[in-house]
């Protein structure tokens, strides 16, 4: 048996569609494997706090072993993962190909799946993940103008703290009428595609519900920064959520319907010569690993799959063949830069951080800690405390640094290390930094 493994991790298909998958004793048993695997190292233990959790149970039992610890307990842990991805790309050495083949993420999903089917969820936690319904009715015109001031409003958010458990002093994103869709109809144009590597030229944006509601005017930076570079740039012609906030929550029915609704659309754009790209790394990172792994004899998700790129890894290529603009008129100084969590994991390097880094005079510092935002987690009564204990190492590197600017590929998470740091006043999606460096 070797101790830890330097081979690249592999990661098994999400087998759940078996019986095996929703069994709570086989579940159980594996816990208990994985828990006890996860004693003996603790190399985890400064990520999240489902680590942390789990060692107290470890050290606070009677047996200060994982047979002390009360298998209803098991679920205390479970509750604090929000699939960050983290532990298996960056600090596990027992991830498969290793003999203990451990994956920490699915099997935690695998738990809350379990528990989903079992208890359901929170009306809270339902409205929270309901992303295209929620986002879309608080974004009707005057209503998201009311929106946006209630959330501003301290007493209104202890209501709401008190009625619906959302903490009052969890940043609130804003709430848009004029959508991405709506912004960006007019900037559309027609550009004859030029074919680079493994890049066609021309590509479908895929607005993303955060996206299109909350930050729309990242969308016109996407079409402007892609348009300047010469690559034909459309939106997504219609789309729902992800699936993400779904899959965190354990309800794979839903995440499988998202999938039936969102995979025949894009793969149409694929066999159509369009390349996909998102806005929001964990959207990213739903088409490229997890809907994979879901559905890993779908030829139309393996399609989408290979066409999906993170866009700064997509301008990265078109780079690296000298098919990008790098006369930038304006300088962008000295730039604190979180990398987040999803765009981490998907294994492609600081892209970003490559790009912008080549706007001459430019010092483009990585920060590669977690915001401990995760779309929901952040913003729970329960959770929002420990959330903001995950940011303050990055909060503290970003402070000391006093960058010039502050961005974050994931605008949830620039939001949470923007609101607690003391020298950034907001963050920036880094397509808006770029478009501002070529002065659009």
């Amino acid at each position: 048996m070797r101790e830890g493994s330097l081979e690249a991790p592999t990661r098994h298909p999400i087998d759940w569609k078996s019986e095996d998958f929703w069994n709570k004793e086989s579940l159980n048993a594996e816990l208990e494997r994985v828990y006890d695997i996860c004693h003996g190292c603790r190399r985890c233990v400064s990520l999240c706090d489902a680590f942390p959790t789990l060692f107290d149970l470890i050290d606070e039992s009677e047996t200060f072993e994982v047979d002390g610890v009360a298998k209803e307990d098991y679920t205390k842990v479970v509750d604090q993962c929000y699939l960050c991805d983290l532990c298996f790309l960056t600090k596990c050495p027992y991830v498969p190909p290793h003999d203990f083949n451990v994956d920490f993420p699915h099997l935690m999903l695998r738990a809350k799946a379990i528990k989903f089917k079992e208890q359901g969820a929170s009306f809270r936690d339902k409205t929270l993940t309901s992303t295209d319904t929620m986002l879309g009715v608080m974004s009707i015109p005057l209503v998201d103008i009311t929106v946006n001031a209630l959330n501003n409003s301290e007493g209104f958010r202890k209501v709401v703290e008190k009625t619906l458990d959302i903490h009052h002093q969890a940043p609130l994103p804003k709430m848009h009428a004029s959508n991405l869709r709506k912004r960006v109809k007019g900037l559309v144009k027609a550009i004859e595609p030029q074919p680079v590597g493994e890049t066609s030229g021309k590509v479908a944006l895929y607005a993303t519900c955060y996206g299109n509601y909350n930050s729309p005017e990242v969308g016109e930076d996407f079409v402007k920064v892609f348009q300047h570079n010469n690559v034909h740039i459309k939106v997504v012609p219609k789309e729902k959520c992800c699936g993400m906030p779904k899959l965190e929550l354990g309800d794979l029915d839903a995440v499988d319907a998202l999938k039936k609704a969102n995979i025949p659309v894009l793969a149409d754009l694929v066999d159509r010569g369009y390349d996909l790209i998102a806005p929001i790394p964990s959207c990213v990172l739903m088409y490229k690993q997890e809907l994979p792994l879901m559905y890993p004899d779908d030829p139309e998700v393996q399609k989408v799959k290979n066409a999906f790129y993170d866009p700064f890894e997509y301008l990265w290529l078109r780079h690296k063949a000298g098919h990008f603009d790098t006369s930038f008129p304006n300088a962008i100084g000295n730039v604190a830069y979180q990398v987040a969590c999803h765009q981490r994991v998907q294994n492609i390097g600081l892209k970003t951080r490559d790009i912008l880094a080549l706007v001459e005079g430019s010092e483009v510092i990585a920060h590669e800690r977690c915001s401990g935002h995760d779309g929901t987690y952040a913003v729970k009564k329960e959770t929002h405390d420990k959330s903001v204990k995950i940011a303050r190492p990055t909060v503290k590197k970003v402070d000391a640094q006093n960058p010039d600017h502050f961005i974050s590929d994931c605008p949830m998470a620039g939001n949470q290390i923007a609101s607690l740091a003391e020298n950034v006043d907001a963050a920036l999606h880094p397509m808006t930094l770029l478009r501002m460096a070529y002065g659009l």
